[in-house]
């Protein structure tokens, strides 16, 4: 079978899904747009409003993916229902219809486990307990294959999902089209494997791999999106559309598979711990990369769990300064404000950007930027009035001030029993009608 690439954040470009859909001849397309920060600003927008919360660009990618994967009967998995899988379905049903191109969707909720989590819980990161570290806003629990699977059986056309681990998105549609067991720990290894490395779209086509004469990369512009034919046991080759941008190599493969990756004796999902030491990647052809050698163990008791907490307000504020002296000018406006707000007990960081050309000379214009992190937003404000201040009270020739106090999310995780996590697949029509 053949699985594309659609996505690997969610601000990624949508042009390269367009194409996968159209021309690779896929199965599947699996768009992976939901990072740990992305689900908790999801959670944030879901308070504020509880229609939303999902991918804010979902309704504007399927307007234009759906058509085309519809027209060449490509599945699509995603997890853009980020913290609202429901309403996400529901847009997505809606869209269908307007579109007239009719359809089942299937959404996949139970990843939200905030009502049951265990504030006492140390943080995987530090070991302090999750209440520690502020008020917890959204909790999520990373599924696995075996919550697609039931959702892929049901015959959806598209499958909505909230916080997935990566590499479960390609397992599903692997498992399901290939009759695997999702406790066949070799093959689901092989198809973790295909997931990691597909997972962040682009860098295996060589877009974060490209570094100007160190690892230089064609056609950049026109990057294009990888896919894998999977056989039955697992093994794949990576490739991408002959006519697109980027480049798929060894090099690009070998710096995926180190992606996240700290134990490669270990690598644990959902699904699996995956063993990498004996994986291999071979040139099999021009822009097509062998994967095989995946081993994997059963998969953990536990479930990794994101953990949302408020973690305060950053202040960030800019001014800039052009003409002659204009490097200078920024940099004496950087020591006043940060003088000005010595005894606030704020931690100041002032950066001058842009004080140098390419050539190492200084230009004749550059930016100042202040930015301070605060528990009280009163406090961020204080930031922000000194550094508008500088239009008359600073260096000459400030402009352009630009001023902004946000709250910030911040991020740990926990592990949850696999058992505490209850999983649902419901199926939408295009039609509207709940089945």
């Amino acid at each position: 079978m053949r699985i594309g690439s659609g996505a690997g954040f969610a601000g990624d470009r949508l042009e390269p899904a367009v194409d996968l859909a159209a021309r690779a001849g896929l199965d599947d397309l699996v768009l992976e747009c939901l990072a740990e920060r992305t689900i908790a600003l999801g959670q944030q927008r879901k308070l504020r409003d509880p229609a939303l919360g999902y991918d804010p660009r979902l309704r504007a990618r399927f307007r234009r993916l759906l058509p085309v994967a519809r027209r060449n009967g490509v599945r699509v998995v995603t997890n853009m229902g980020a913290a609202n899988p429901v309403g996400a379905g529901a847009v997505t049903r809606d869209l269908l219809a307007e579109l007239g191109l009719g359809g089942k969707i299937a959404v996949v909720t139970g990843d939200d486990v905030l009502d049951r989590l265990d504030l006492g819980l140390p943080a995987l990161e530090d070991g302090v307990p999750l209440a520690d570290h502020g008020a917890v806003v959204s909790a999520n629990a990373y599924l696995g294959a075996d919550a697609l699977l039931p959702a892929l059986e049901r015959g959806a056309d598209v499958v909505l999902t909230g916080r997935v681990a990566d590499p479960s998105l390609f397992v599903a549609p692997l498992a399901h089209r290939l009759g695997w067991s999702l406790e066949d720990w070799p093959r689901v290894a092989a198809g973790t494997l295909v997931g990691h490395v597909l997972e962040c779209a682009g860098q295996v086509t060589g877009g974060y791999f490209a570094d100007p004469g160190v690892k230089d990369v064609p056609g950049l512009t026109e990057l294009g999106f990888p896919f894998a034919e999977v056989a039955a046991d697992g093994t794949a080759t990576i490739g991408k559309l002959a006519d697109t941008g980027g480049v798929v190599s060894i090099a690009t493969v070998r710096e995926q598979l180190l992606y996240e990756v700290t134990d490669p004796t270990g690598y644990r999902t959902p699904d699996v711990v995956l063993d990498f030491r004996a994986v291999r990647a071979e040139q099999a052809g021009a822009d097509r990369v062998r994967i095989s050698g995946a081993a994997g163990r059963a998969r953990p008791a536990e479930l990794k769990v994101s953990v949302g907490y408020r973690a305060g307000y950053r202040a960030e504020c800019g001014i800039s300064y052009a003409g002659p002296n204009a490097a200078r000018r920024a940099r004496l406006a950087a020591d006043v404000v940060t003088a000005r707000l010595r005894g606030t007990g704020l931690r100041i960081r002032a950066d001058v950007l842009g004080a140098l050309g390419d050539s190492g000379e200084p230009t004749d214009e550059c930016r100042l930027r202040v930015a301070a992190m605060t528990p009280d937003p009163e406090a961020g404000d204080v930031v922000c009035h000194e550094v508008e201040a500088l239009y008359t009270n600073g260096p000459a020739g400030g402009g352009g001030v630009r001023t902004e106090v946000r709250e910030v999310i911040g991020i740990v995780s926990a592990l949850i029993p696999r058992e505490d996590v209850e999983t649902q697949v419901t199926v939408l029509e295009a039609d509207g009608a709940a089945a």
